[in-house]
């Protein structure tokens, strides 16, 4: 049963920044939001302007959202990072206040691994100082230090789904693949699990990173690791710019223990393509360097945009929180006929006791519930007989515990 007066689409308010994909803004613009644009990130000030009004926020990695925007937007309903990442937001803030974050994690896999790929044959045939010295009119050619990457072993740190499509790209060009997990995994094609990090490290020609940053930025390649690793092997590190001690990898180089590297990711980057960026293997022979456009196609933009857009619209339309970082996950279909109610509160013992007798009080039918929780947060939501759902809705919103309480339909 529709009810545009308890949640009219268009008082949704939507701000997109830093030229998110227009997909999403269809998907928004489909669902009846008013969308509004700005064309790059917005600085800590510029945000706590903008953010007041804002039912959804989407971002990319640039724009900073912290526990003060997060207190300033008392409108907020949901973040959207579009991209794998979700470090530019306080989680824990957004948590409290009732916020979900969600973001793409997949639907860039594709992009990420065939850049990876690609890095894998351009240091092995030393492609990056092939092209430099022919823009700078030099005609050096020479078979010295390049090399078929058929029958070499490359080691796979992290076998997520961006490193087992890694893994299948890498072995139909006769690669041979092994990797590491935290967990055990199912090998795909021909790759092999073997028991640790430095397992990698000792056995492969060329080692990849693929997993999230480490607690406290720590680095997982260091000088002690790169002396593990094979006279003339090579890293590649498309995850996060603090995975590598960018000053002892050049060390390696230069040392000629590493025959060389491909960053796409830096332990500081800057905000804006007008900002000087020299990054530290800048000059560095077989140093292979891109600005994080691991995720920079137009299919994975396309992709992320509509991925992330469709589920923030279904959190605010349906109250699905599936998929969030942050939030308690809730997955319930719709109930035939019904209202629906959602309600964010501190997670006490008694909350459902309490919304339970207010149902009872009111002779309100209840349809279906489901309740999660996370960490001090629980997350119910509600489908009850829609005569007295209104004034179900507001008692439950004036309880004590209660953080946020929306009705839907």
């Amino acid at each position: 049963m529709s009810n545009p007066e308890a949640f009219p689409a268009s008082s949704i308010k939507v701000l997109v920044l830093e030229k998110i994909n227009q997909s999403a803004v269809q998907v928004f613009k489909d669902a009846g939001y008013s969308v509004s644009e700005v064309p790059k990130s917005l600085s800590e000030e510029e945000l706590m302007e903008q953010i007041q009004d804002v039912h959804i926020l989407c971002i990319r990695s640039k724009t900073k959202v912290n526990e003060a925007h997060i207190e300033k937007a008392g409108k907020l309903l949901a973040i959207g990072c579009f991209g794998v990442g979700t470090n530019q937001v306080a989680k824990d803030a957004a948590l409290a206040a009732g916020v979900p974050v969600f973001n793409a994690p997949f639907a860039s896999t594709r992009s990420v691994a065939e850049l990876a790929v690609a890095g894998v044959m351009t240091l092995a045939r030393r492609l990056g100082d092939c092209n430099t010295n022919l823009h700078n009119g030099r005609w050096e050619k020479s078979a010295v230090g390049s090399f078929e990457v058929r029958d070499k072993v490359l080691g796979i740190v992290g076998y997520g789904h961006i490193g087992q499509q890694v893994g299948l790209l890498a072995e139909a060009l006769g690669l041979r693949v092994i990797f590491s997990d935290m967990m055990a995994r199912l090998p795909l094609g021909n790759s092999r699990q073997v028991e640790s990090m430095d397992a990698v490290l000792k056995e492969a020609d060329f080692v990849s990173l693929h997993v999230p940053a480490q607690p406290g930025g720590k680095s997982l390649i260091g000088k002690e690791e790169l002396a593990k690793m094979k006279n003339g092997s090579y890293v590649l590190n498309l995850s996060r710019g603090s995975l590598v001690d960018v000053t002892a990898l050049k060390e390696s180089i230069e040392s000629g223990h590493t025959a060389g590297a491909m960053l796409d990711v830096y332990p500081t980057e800057p905000r804006t393509g007008s900002e000087d960026f020299s990054p530290e293997l800048k000059g560095v022979k077989n140093a292979f360097l891109t600005p994080h456009v691991g995720g920079s196609t137009e299919e994975a933009q396309k992709n992320i945009g509509i991925e992330v857009a469709s589920t923030l619209s279904k959190y605010v339309n349906t109250g699905q929180s599936h998929g969030s970082v942050n939030f308690p996950q809730v997955l319930l279909p719709a109930y035939p006929d019904s209202s629906r109610i959602l309600n964010i509160h501190q997670n006490v013992p008694g909350v459902l006791g309490e919304i339970t007798k207010l149902c009872s009080e009111l002779s309100v039918n209840i349809d279906s519930q489901y309740l999660n929780t996370r960490g001090d947060i629980g997350y119910l939501v509600m489908d009850v007989a829609p005569d007295k759902s209104k004034d179900l809705s507001e008692k439950i919103k004036a309880l004590p515990m209660s953080i946020k309480t929306r009705a839907l339909y």
